[in-house]
């Protein structure tokens, strides 16, 4: 009856291979990142050249000439992995506000400037009461600015003022004025108006609304609400039972 070596009826691990170890049928080894299994019992039988002695188990992948080595390929905080025609690209972040987009033969990934939606919104908010007696415009504290990312892009002002009279009766007018980059009060402009009729100690929420299409620049814009008397009566927005909101939207186009 024949003799069965229990312990040869699977691979056995030999680690690396070395011209000084015997080697019997089943053992295995690695070198150059491939594995090898011995199909004949030998020493001193390089593996990848005796072919009577081994069978090859696996082979190494690529090492990074082909694209597919992540750690070269993508060099830079931000880079993005995709795949061309021949391999593995590396496509560098994009600058501040772009999108991510195909480009136009819808091959490969690109950055490009946003356009069209709403592409970024500020929000302030203040309960400051502010009182006048002036029928010359005097500034509200409710001021926001935005800086936009295309001169061609448009802003959407949207809030809310509270207003009241103190005594009396008459106009409360509101009024909201932009300024580009800074300056004096001499560089605001006046962009939309309205007139609220009030009677003594009532008052009421207003709603601000303006699309400015015409500001055509990338440098800060400032908005900023003015309110003044009809007649010299004492009248008041803001404060504690009359908050002041102005949202600015930024709209590509």
């Amino acid at each position: 009856m024949a003799t069965i070596n229990l312990g040869a009826i699977k691979f056995n691990w030999k680690g690396a291979y070395n011209s000084s170890t015997s080697y019997a049928v089943d053992d295995v080894v690695s070198s150059g990142g491939n594995s090898y299994v011995c199909i004949q019992a030998h020493s001193n039988q390089a593996v990848g050249n005796a072919t009577a002695y081994w069978n090859i188990m696996s082979s190494a992948g690529t090492n990074g000439t082909n694209g597919t080595d992540l750690t070269s390929t993508l060099t830079t905080q931000g880079d993005i992995l995709y795949r061309d025609g021949s391999g593995l690209q590396r496509l560098p972040k994009g600058t501040a506000g772009q999108v991510l987009q195909m480009n136009s033969g819808a091959t490969a990934p690109e950055y490009a400037d946003a356009s069209g939606g709403l592409i970024q919104k500020t929000y302030a908010e203040t309960t400051q009461e502010v009182s006048t007696t002036s029928t010359s415009f005097v500034v509200t504290s409710l001021v926001n600015s935005i800086t936009p990312t295309s001169a061609s892009n448009k802003i959407w002002l949207t809030g809310m003022l509270g207003g009241m009279f103190q005594t009396g009766g008459g106009s409360l007018h509101l009024a909201i004025y932009r300024q580009i980059n800074g300056g004096g009060y001499s560089q605001w402009r006046l962009l939309e108006s309205g007139w609220f009729l009030y009677s003594a100690d009532t008052g009421g929420e207003h709603s601000l609304n303006l699309y400015d299409t015409t500001h055509n620049t990338t440098n800060q814009i400032d908005y900023k609400v003015y309110i003044k008397s009809e007649g010299g009566t004492t009248v008041r927005v803001g404060g504690s039972s009359a908050y002041q909101t102005m949202s600015l939207l930024e709209i590509g186009v």
